[in-house]
Formats: C-alpha cells, structure tokens, sequence
C-alpha cells in the first residue's frame, strides 16, 4: 500500500521545535513528509534539521527559480494528501483568513484544493483575542479543520490556553483526516534522533501520551557560574557553562512543570516554557531564589563562587611599578544551598550538585548530610565537564548512590526530572 503524504508548513513561533518530533512520529505511521518553512520559522528550527528527518528537500524561498522550474508551489500542494500548518501562529491564520499569498506557505495554501489542518500556537492572550477568533471561525467556514490548542504554561510566563497540542495528539488527528490506522504504541516508541542538533535541542523522553510526570508542580533551577567584582573590569568566577541546568531546566518544562531558571552570566538560549531570571553575583542568585519560592523542587545546579573580595574597588586597579602585589582580601560568600535547606519555605525535594575532582562519593556525601538536602548530584569536574557536552554523575541519597554512565548533558537531565516525577508521585 502506497504511504500518505503530508506537506508540512512551519511557520515562527516558539512551538516550531515540536514539528521536529511530530515528523519523527508521523514516519513511524508510514506517513510520508515534506516541509516548507516561512521566514520567521528559521529562527526556531533550521532546514538542515528538518530536512534530515523528513529526508526531502525543505521549501522555502517563493522565489528561488530553481525550485519554482523544478517543484513549484502549484504541484507541492497537489502532491500532497493533506496540509498541515504547525505550528499555526496568529500570523499566519490571520493571512490564511484573509486570502493573502505572500510568501511560499501562504501561496500554497491559496492554491490547493486539499484538506487543510491548522494546529494554533500562540500567547493566550492573543488566541482569545477577537481578531484571533474571527479569523479562526472563517477559516472554519473555508473548511479549514482547526486543532483546539492546549492550555498550560507559555514561554512568556504566562498560563492559559494558546500551547500547541502535543505531537502524538497532532498525529493522531492527521492520522483520521487522512483515513490511515493510528498505532499508539509507535507514537509512544522512542529511538535515537536524527535531528542534528546539540544537548539542548533533543527531544523530551516522556511517554508523551501520558499526562506529564510533574504537571502543575512549581521547579526551580539555578544554572551556570556567578562573577564576584574585584573591580570594575575584573572578577572572580569559573569555568561553568550552564548547560547542564539549562539542559535541567527543559526538561523540568517538557515534563509539564512550571520552571523558574535563575542563570548566571551564560550565552544560552532560555528554553521553550521556562522563566528566566538572570543574575551576576551570588548575593543576587541567593535574592532570586527567596523570591521564586514557594516551590515544589529546587535543584540547585549553578556553580556558586565560594567566595568573593570583601572590599571591590570602585576604580580599575593599576600596577604602580613597584612590582608589589596589591592585597585581595576575601570574604565568603552565602551558602544558598544550605540557607534554602532551612528556609520556612523549604522545598519538597531539595536537589544539590557537587562538582568534584577527587573522591567524589565521599565529599558528596558530606555536602548532604552538611547542607541538609534531599539529593546531591556529584560530578567529576576534573576533564572537561565544565564547559563539555556530556557528563557522568553519581546520584546520592539517604539511602545509598547510584553511578550514572557518560552521556550528554540533556540526557542526564530527563533521567534526573523522570527521578524526580518518580519520587514527587511516591509522595502524593
């Protein structure tokens, strides 16, 4: 039997890295795939990854003439069995609405004579907005078929409906438009991506037909490394990349928690879902973390300058050419780890990391017992952690530890929150 065949129109919106794993799962269903992307989804997704998975060439450009003379907008829509637009942003629903051809997506869609499936992503605000809603029951009445959007938490902190269904939910209704067997058990399936992409672009590894392991419970993160001014131009910190509480913090959100991220100074992006908070010295993280309470988990990741000057100048310190060294006197800095442990407001589940370079159970077990925390994740810092794509860690708990393997950073932060989706369960 010949597979179906759907074109995939990508359009800008935060979402657009979920469509990733919805062609993951629609090839699992025989459904074939090809992609066009508008100008504003190149910030979200990149055509090379795209183009991997659908293992096609990835349209774009209305006028690119190569691509017109040899596959043009007319024939992309009729090669296809039906259209999918996700994710749906106001934008372009408001130009499908209005019969504007624009763009290669939006000619496409004026041009084609098949089924239609619009899946909506976009602030709740915007979703309940009268434009919005006009808009959507015209193209109802065009015979657009429209996927009611989920309601939870935005990427813009707020809450409320506007969040793209979740892929498997988007599959299985392409799956009935397109009159072909929807198996959930190969949505359900997980195996090695093919996205092309680093430690925090991989896909979440919930089962995602199950309601998500930490919906509704309030995460805070604390990621990368603090900078204690010396002066105005120097400081002292260290070699902390963020990425492994980055890497914690997604999957805390792609787990349905709430997650407040408070970040030293790191070049990342904020993850999809999550609240940032950024800050520079660790008086400044300590304040953050106060005010983002009450929550369900903390899981203190952030590499925390011990100490910091006690006096910093208020002016550049200059070699005067005596060749002396000018005294730097320092002073410690709070212990926000210990502080949150006995905090009126202390959390559920308290999660601390230990970076180590030598005995490495053993001072774990020592920071747990001394800072009076639930967990303490202990890594090896000695090669390249700090800064590296993978890590190896040591889970230590009251009643023992277990070594985990060598793997990427995103890795060791789902089987970490799936840890913590067990023992919040266990508690309720």
């Amino acid at each position: 039997m010949l597979e179906k065949r759907i074109l995939l129109i990508v359009s800008g919106g935060i979402a657009a890295y979920k469509s990733l794993e919805l062609i993951r799962l629609l090839k699992r269903q025989d459904i074939a795939v090809r992609a066009v992307m508008t100008g504003s989804a190149h910030e979200f997704v990149t055509p090379l990854s795209l183009g991997v998975l659908t293992e096609d060439q990835v349209y774009g450009d209305m006028f690119d003439l190569k691509e017109e003379r040899e596959i043009g907008h007319i024939q992309l829509s009729r090669e296809a069995d039906l259209i999918v637009i996700c994710p749906a942003t106001a934008n372009i629903i408001a130009r499908m609405a209005g019969g504007i051809a624009d763009d290669l997506a939006t000619t496409i869609l004026l041009a084609t004579d098949k089924p239609v499936l619009a899946v909506p992503a976009m602030n709740v605000r915007m979703w309940g907005h009268t434009a919005t809603q006009r808009n959507i029951a015209r193209l109802g009445k065009d015979g657009v078929d429209v996927m009611q959007p989920d309601e939870g938490g935005m990427a813009c902190g707020e809450y409320g409906p506007g969040r793209l269904p979740e892929p498997p939910d988007i599959a299985e209704r392409i799956c009935a438009l397109l009159n072909a067997p929807f198996d959930p058990a190969l949505a359900q399936a997980r195996g090695p991506s093919a996205i092309p992409a680093g430690p925090l672009t991989a896909q979440p590894d919930f089962a995602p037909d199950a309601k998500r392991p930490l919906h509704g419970k309030r995460i805070l993160v604390t990621a990368g490394p603090t900078r204690e001014a010396i002066d105005p131009v120097r400081y002292i910190a260290n070699r902390s990349s963020g990425r492994q509480g980055f890497a914690i913090a997604q999957a805390a959100a792609e787990a349905g928690a709430d997650v407040t991220l408070i970040a030293g100074p790191v070049h990342l992006a904020t993850p999809p879902g999550v609240i940032r908070i950024d800050v520079e010295s660790a008086r400044e993280m300590q304040d953050e973390v106060g005010r983002a309470l009450p929550a369900d988990v903390a899981i203190m990741v952030a590499a925390v300058s011990d100490w910091r000057a006690a006096e910093s100048a208020g002016q550049k310190i200059k070699k005067d050419g005596s060749g002396d060294v000018p005294p730097l006197e320092l002073t410690e800095n709070p212990d926000i780890l210990a502080g949150l442990a006995q905090h009126a407001k202390r959390p559920e589940l308290l999660v601390g990391f230990a970076a180590e370079t030598e005995k490495i159970v053993e001072h774990a077990r020592a920071k747990l017992e001394r800072k009076r925390c639930d967990w303490i994740v202990a890594n090896d810092v000695s090669g390249d952690v700090m800064g590296g794509a993978n890590n190896a860690v040591t889970l230590v708990t009251a009643e023992g530890h277990e070594a985990w393997e060598d793997a990427p950073k995103d890795v060791v932060a789902r089987k970490l929150i799936a840890r913590i989706g067990e023992k919040i369960g266990q508690s309720e």
